[in-house]
């Protein structure tokens, strides 16, 4: 008996972080639920204990001292040199080395301690001071990416992004930076400043935030189609009462007008957005009713593009539940579209 226990503790794996140890302790919470221990816990118990609290530790020094590295990278300052030589291979080099320093701090921070570190290093006012605006775009996006990864999950670290004038750069950066992919990864960093963290709301909203998603729904770049309804219809979903604001903005009306474009998948999002506003919305279901708006046939029109379409059944739900609560009244062209 004593071997095979101590087989089972050599098989167990140390966590590799504080993490790690919170579930340790968590587990071991579960077990002590149970009857309570006869005995003390054994030497050899706690010798285990006391090796893995010694790994964790190991480790997360061994990517502090990683990440210290990667911002030593991104503080360099090459530029005088750069243009005193006129090197521009050394320019392209010096790139590749900041992006890649980027990329493994973006992969370390997945660890909310290593995200808070990062924080406490200062790492954070870097993306935001020199990155966020950087002439590469390469960079710009790696550093929105970052400050998403860092942010996520972490209401003490968005609280300092929030601080440092950080959400108003990545909304600028949504709404018009000339590359895709950072207007992509941008409204990505803003949606982990400002989903379930009020104060994060309230800063999107000063900062006309509605806006622009709207104008992301209508731009010419799909994921950023995609990414800006989806949002849409999270804060609508879980801040219902901002839908009088939306809807004095004439969001219906513009809603409406992203579904006569070309069909996508994100048009799903859009009549979700739409249901929103006309549930316990007096004005947006006055606006949806519009004659001149021309949703009523629109409807009708999408549920038979839509009929018998597995992978838009979720579509072809928010359109008949939008169809229903709009024009319920006219019952003889609900029976016909029944049909």
């Amino acid at each position: 008996m004593a071997e095979d226990r101590q087989n089972n503790s050599n098989s167990r794996r140390y966590p590799q972080n504080l993490q790690g140890v919170l579930q340790l302790a968590v587990e071991a919470g579960s077990a002590a639920e149970g009857p309570a221990p006869v005995q003390p816990m054994s030497e050899e118990r706690k010798a285990w204990l006391r090796e893995a609290l010694a790994e964790v530790c190991k480790g997360q020094m061994d990517e502090v001292a990683q990440m210290k590295q990667c911002l030593e990278v991104l503080c360099k300052d090459g530029t005088g040199e750069r243009e005193r030589d006129g090197e521009e291979e050394r320019d392209d080099e010096d790139e590749d080395e900041r992006e890649s320093a980027f990329e493994i701090l973006s992969e370390l921070c997945e660890n909310l301690d290593n995200a808070r570190d990062l924080m406490i290093l200062g790492g954070l006012e870097l993306c935001v001071s020199q990155y966020l605006c950087h002439a590469q775009s390469g960079l710009r996006w790696r550093a929105a990416e970052l400050i998403a990864s860092c942010a996520q999950n972490m209401p003490q670290v968005q609280v300092h992004l929030l601080s440092i004038g950080t959400l108003p750069k990545l909304l600028q950066l949504t709404d018009s930076d000339p590359h895709p992919t950072v207007r992509v990864k941008a409204l990505y960093a803003v949606s982990c400043l400002i989903r379930e963290q009020e104060e994060g709301l309230q800063a999107f909203l000063s900062h006309d935030g509605f806006s622009v998603l709207m104008r992301g729904m209508q731009s010419d770049i799909e994921k950023l189609r995609t990414k800006s309804a989806f949002l849409l219809l999270n804060l609508l979903t879980s801040h219902p009462e901002q839908k009088d604001t939306v809807v004095s903005m004439g969001m219906a009306q513009q809603l409406v007008s992203v579904l006569r474009t070309p069909h996508s998948p994100f048009h799903e999002h859009v009549l979700g957005a739409l249901c929103c506003l006309v549930e316990d919305c007096p004005q947006g279901l006055k606006d949806c009713r519009e004659p001149s708006l021309g949703l009523e046939e629109l409807l009708r029109q999408r549920a038979r593009e839509l009929q018998g379409k597995e992978e838009s059944q979720e579509e072809l739900d928010f359109c008949e539940h939008l169809r229903v609560t709009c024009f319920r009244g006219q019952q003889s062209e609900d029976n016909g579209m029944d049909r």
